[in-house]
């Protein structure tokens, strides 16, 4: 496995955890005055950075991406939307839609990653 495979990879994981963090924090506060969710933008920052691999940088000296597969996750918060009285907009609706939708995708990627080892696994030991 490449180690910028490894690092997508790894990356991803790290940015569902996150994302599954921010989901539990959301649910938590779902009754707090004024509390506003928290959101984890990752994959539109990794397309960006995927859509700059065309300028990626061969020398120093050029204008380019560094690195595509050490794109990390951040967290934001959703302002635009009042879903109470109080001031939170914790949807408890969506926030468990995209809990659902976080471990799928974190199932996913632990699969993809034991395959890729159980690959190199395999060609190790022939």
């Amino acid at each position: 496995m490449s180690n910028s495979t490894y690092n997508l990879i790894k990356n991803s994981l790290d940015a569902t955890e996150l994302r599954q963090q921010m989901i539990s924090s959301n649910i938590t506060n779902v009754n707090t005055p004024d509390y506003k969710v928290n959101k984890v933008d990752f994959e539109d920052r990794l397309k960006k950075a995927y859509a700059g691999t065309a300028m990626r940088k061969t020398n120093v000296r050029h204008i380019g991406i560094d690195n595509p597969y050490e794109v990390m996750p951040i967290v934001t918060k959703r302002t635009n939307t009042t879903m109470k009285e109080n001031g939170n907009n914790v949807d408890i609706d969506m926030e468990m839609t995209d809990e659902a939708a976080t471990t799928i995708q974190y199932n996913a990627l632990v699969a993809q990653l034991n395959a890729k080892y159980s690959m190199l696994h395999s060609v190790i030991t022939k």
